[in-house]
């Protein structure tokens, strides 16, 4: 027996469909037998989809798993981690309704069971958990909550979880539990991996859920760095993010714009993955402590620069400028593009999280969103040179469509005829609720089948159709995993112009490959 469904997600990207129960096997296989370019595994409800380091990679890649015998299941064999809950939770008498039984039978059901790690997602730390005892599948919310506490205990299809953070969810809701399920403190900071055993009891007593720390911000007071007086819309700090920790819920996030973060730290001498700030929409205004030397780029935005004394001159993007002790630079309201992206010599030196200095604003990862008031701390300068000035990126101004080039998406089965030719047909409207998670768009909506699909991995560029069928195109801080079905993937050529949107823009798209079986 071979694997029969083996299918790209975007460029770098292979999905392996199997059995739910051989998810697991196969994860382990590939971990431990990882295959030429292999970067990272993600296993979802019934998908294992590995990513790599370039194209070439990924379609050898997928020759050899298409022709691979899939492993046998195999037991969860990890360690016993026993989580005690207090059942009380919201949604247990509608559970009992659910399932034709009273609140303690609920109880008795989820207590008796023995569940494992399937995979991770959505959050990080978020496991759902299976069991190899058959079980009743039950229904998620119809309307899912804006705010699930840290420690609730849901169910959902034929899956547990604890919810390890504060965040949105359709879980039903059965109880909660004190256990930290998510520590920087600790390695792993997941305490549910992948083959983790899990047994659930009930206590009695009752159990303070602890109040997660607020994430490390950039407050302190150096005598050299950036003191911020405006902020704009949103400021954040972010380098290129933080690879390789999708298996534990935690997505790359970094720089929305990657090339104009390159550029901006190439101009003024810093290695590319240093630390800077990308600010939404302009309007941020930004005071130097101690002699700085600056670049801008992305965003299309006037940039002046006054003196204490009240002399001003105005900067270029792609360019690298002096500030003086005291200077502001003062960025206005941005004419084209969305996002402008600030590198000063020496790099935005907060202190990083699991390797990097990126906020995930999903996640809440990283140091807090820029506030006024701040001093961004600036490491030692390096020992190069300022660069020669640089043409920027072209960005949309959003006066005619952007035209993103996209891939056929995996999920083609979910789609009538027709609906590949509709995305491409369309002209899509960038909606107010974008950000970097994902660029939501309107217009006439696409059909797509009843239900969903199995939660599976997630790439930046997906395009998910949700059951509105308007589309929503991941962007860096996208959940690792998702559950609606993924008919196109953006072109990564085209990821920073997609960063680039602004808000209310038109955009169309544009095939770069044939149309998927079946759209």
């Amino acid at each position: 027996m071979f694997p029969t469904d083996v299918r790209r997600l975007g460029a770098r990207a292979v999905r392996v469909r199997v059995d739910p129960g051989t998810v697991e096997a196969l994860r382990g296989h590939l971990a431990a037998e990882p295959l030429p370019g292999q970067r990272e595994l993600v296993a979802g409800g019934e998908s294992v989809t590995v990513l790599f380091d370039g194209a070439d990679s990924a379609t050898e890649a997928e020759r050899v798993l298409g022709a691979m015998a899939p492993p046998e299941p195999v037991a969860a064999d990890g360690p016993l981690v026993e989580i005690g809950v207090v059942y009380d939770g919201e949604d247990l008498r509608a559970v009992a309704e659910q399932l034709g039984t009273d609140e303690a039978g609920v109880v008795r059901m989820h207590t008796d069971r023995a569940w494992h790690v399937g995979f991770l997602g959505f959050a990080p730390g978020f496991a759902y958990l299976r069991s190899a005892d058959a079980g009743p599948e039950i229904a998620r919310r119809a309307s899912p909550r804006v705010r699930v506490p840290a420690g609730a205990v849901g169910l959902a299809g034929e899956c547990s979880a604890v919810y390890p953070r504060t965040s949105p969810g359709g879980w039903q809701l059965i109880g909660r539990t004190d256990a930290e399920l998510w520590s920087l403190d600790r390695d792993p900071p997941a305490l549910l991996v992948p083959g983790t055993r899990v047994r659930f009891t009930a206590v009695r007593e009752r159990l303070a859920v602890p109040t997660a720390p607020p994430p490390s911000g950039a407050t302190a007071r150096p005598e050299r760095g950036l003191l911020v007086r405006e902020t704009g819309l949103q400021s954040l700090v972010e380098d290129l993010g933080r690879p390789g920790r999708a298996a534990i819920g935690v997505t790359r996030s970094g720089a929305a714009d990657r090339g104009a973060l390159r550029q901006a730290n190439r101009l003024v001498g810093n290695d590319a993955g240093v630390a800077g700030i990308e600010n939404a929409g302009g309007g941020m205004e930004l005071v130097a402590a101690g002699a700085q030397v600056l670049a801008v780029t992305g965003a299309d935005a006037p940039l002046v620069v006054e003196s204490p004394d009240g002399r001003w001159r105005t900067v270029e993007r792609g360019r690298p400028f002096a500030l003086d002790d005291g200077d502001l630079l003062e960025i206005g309201p941005a004419t084209a593009g969305l996002r402008v992206v600030i590198a000063v010599r020496g790099g935005i030196d907060v202190p990083p999280v699991l390797g990097s200095r990126s906020t995930d604003t999903l996640a809440h990862l990283g140091p807090a969103p820029i506030a006024a008031g701040d001093v961004l701390p600036v490491g030692r300068a390096p020992r190069t040179v300022v660069a020669e000035p640089e043409a920027v990126a072209a960005v949309p101004d959003g006066s005619s469509p952007t035209v993103l080039d996209v891939l056929p998406g995996p999920d083609a089965e979910v789609f009538p005829d027709g609906a590949w030719a509709h995305l491409l047909d369309e002209q899509w409207e960038v909606t107010p609720n974008s950000d970097r998670v994902g660029v939501r768009l309107a217009g006439q909506p696409l059909a797509r089948a009843d239900g969903e699909v199995q939660s599976q991995a997630l790439v930046p560029g997906a395009i998910q159709i949700p059951p509105s069928g308007e589309p929503v195109v991941f962007v860096v801080d996208h959940p690792t995993t998702g559950g609606y079905p993924v008919l196109a993937v953006v072109a990564e050529h085209h990821l920073d112009l997609l960063a680039q949107l602004p808000l209310g823009s038109p955009v169309r798209f544009a095939a770069t490959a044939g149309p998927p079986g079946g759209a």
